[in-house]
């Protein structure tokens, strides 16, 4: 299936940020743009802003000044739906409520040919249901743009139930002309990106309701151990906390009130409060010239084990012993743990430090220190550390010392099942494995997705085959016997997939 030609007019509803970005792609692209809003003179203003923002693209040198001429002339602000007739797409960005977009939709349908192409931007919305009263269902389309559209580049092209297969690789192709990387998805609700991320905010929500780390602690493990780009604090007062609030509850709801979906009543309160981020100066952080820097729990110095004694396989933490020797401590290795099962690191009095697992360090009946998950442990710059109440404080500063001897600076927690960067990541991986296998999107799109849609240092599919499907199980069965709610119930797919990798194995 071909694209739309660049010489087809492409039409766009909304003139807010988002319809704003949509009609700049496009008319980089080459198409003449028709700008429609239902409020008198938005269209207007909206093109004056589209102008300025190509000068601007002159002076960074991202466009000559001939195309930005020939793109001036091919915008134009429409007062009438009327004027969209001739459009090949009309790509829809108004308010994010049902009734108001079936009802523009329903008027397009009287309007554009039969054979144009009509698309949604919802991000929390049915495209189902969108298209629901259309005459001619099957050439409507979800076009899921992130924001900032002209930047960002991944677009998520969504099949309605009774979209037809040549509307949905013509919107993929379309989209792919005008450099954007498409993804083609089922319409689920949150679709790939809003959906499989749900973990990433909902676990450090409920960390900071245990109270086993404050915002900023939350942020930093994740960013620097977990490999994120951004902490989900911090992210979500950039995205809004009413606007992620509200595409947490939208899930939340679709899915029937899935515990796996639950959204968090911290958030509620601080949405309730007035404090939404950044653009009310105020979120889980202040804002502006005056406000106080926030500042992860950081451990001071301690001294670090002359020796430590590594016995059996510590999986995905297997590059720590090298680096401990790295670091001028001795290293003695033992082969005494049980075959196939976590290996530890043992301190002189016999504390033992364990990967963390799902369980809670107080649940192993001895001392035991649980160290968090890291993206990778020769690159990451802070470990989280969560000792059971029987660890003696001696034990708890070498342990200290011994991740600070490695170069990484030490937050301890409270004694958190799963820690803060392990629970997020086996949740991430459990739902990328449950979109894919209810074919939601490909594998690939999947990891595509999450990698370009919200920055992941890793596709979730991708790390979870590096880590196991064994260790991804046995964590959320250890979270789901902590917390037996059905939130960290495994997947019948990471089941499957385990048992296939063990039979592989044997």
């Amino acid at each position: 299936m071909t694209a739309i030609e660049p010489g087809r007019v492409v039409a766009v509803v909304g003139t807010g940020t988002m319809g704003q970005g949509i009609a700049q792609v496009a008319l980089v692209a080459g198409h003449p743009v028709r700008l429609y809003d239902a409020v008198p003179g938005r269209a207007e203003q909206a093109a004056t802003t589209l102008a300025g923002r190509l000068d601007r693209l002159v002076e960074k040198g991202r466009l000559d000044t001939v195309a930005r001429d020939a793109a001036r002339a091919r915008l134009h602000p429409a007062r009438d739906l009327a004027e969209l007739a001739d459009a090949a797409l009309v790509v829809e960005a108004v308010l994010e409520e049902l009734s108001v977009k079936r009802e523009l939709f329903a008027a397009l349908e009287d309007i554009v040919a039969d054979d144009c192409l009509l698309a949604t931007n919802t991000s929390s919305l049915s495209v189902t249901a969108v298209a629901g009263t259309l005459r001619h269902p099957g050439r409507f389309v979800g076009l899921h743009f992130f924001n900032p559209a002209p930047l960002l580049p991944l677009v998520e092209v969504v099949s309605g139930f009774a979209t037809d297969e040549t509307a949905a690789a013509r919107a993929h192709a379309t989209a792919l002309a005008w450099g954007k990387t498409p993804v083609r998805c089922a319409d689920t609700p949150g679709f790939i990106v809003n959906r499989v991320a749900r973990p990433f905010y909902a676990e450090a929500l409920r960390v900071y309701e245990e109270r086993a780390a404050g915002p900023a602690t939350i942020d930093a493990v994740l960013r620097e151990c977990g490999g994120f780009r951004m902490g989900p604090f911090e992210l979500t007062d950039l995205i809004g906390q009413d606007v992620n609030e509200a595409v947490t509850r939208s899930v939340w709801e679709s899915f029937f009130q899935d515990p796996k979906f639950t959204p968090s009543l911290a958030q509620r309160r601080l949405v309730e409060s007035g404090r939404l981020g950044r653009k009310s100066g105020r979120g889980w952080y202040a804002y502006g010239e005056d406000a106080p820097e926030a500042a992860a729990h950081t451990a001071g110095p301690e001294k670090a084990p002359a020796s430590v004694t590594v016995r059996g396989e510590l999986f995905a933490a297997d590059a720590l012993p090298g680096l401990i020797e790295a670091a001028g401590i001795g290293v003695t290795r033992k082969d005494d743990a049980v075959p196939g099962y976590p290996g530890w690191i043992e301190l002189s009095d016999g504390t033992r430090l364990f990967l963390a697992d799902g369980s809670a360090a107080d649940d192993a009946g001895m001392p035991v220190i649980h160290f968090d998950l890291a993206l990778d442990y020769r690159e990451a710059t802070r470990i989280a550390l969560a000792p059971a109440a029987r660890v003696a404080e001696t034990a708890l500063k070498e342990a200290i010392g011994l991740f600070q001897a490695l170069g990484k600076d030490v937050s301890v927690i409270g004694d958190l099942p799963g820690l803060i960067v392990a629970r997020t990541v086996a949740m991430l991986v459990d739902f990328a494995l449950d979109a894919a296998a209810r074919q939601v999107a490909s594998p690939e799109d999947i990891d595509l997705a999450m990698r370009l849609g919200v920055n992941y240092p890793r596709g979730p599919l991708d790390w979870g085959d590096r880590l196991g499907a064994r260790w991804v199980l046995d964590t959320l069965e250890a979270l789901h016997e902590e917390y037996p709610t059905g939130r960290y119930a495994p997947s019948q797919a990471l089941r499957r997939l385990a048992a296939a990798q063990e039979d592989d194995a044997s």
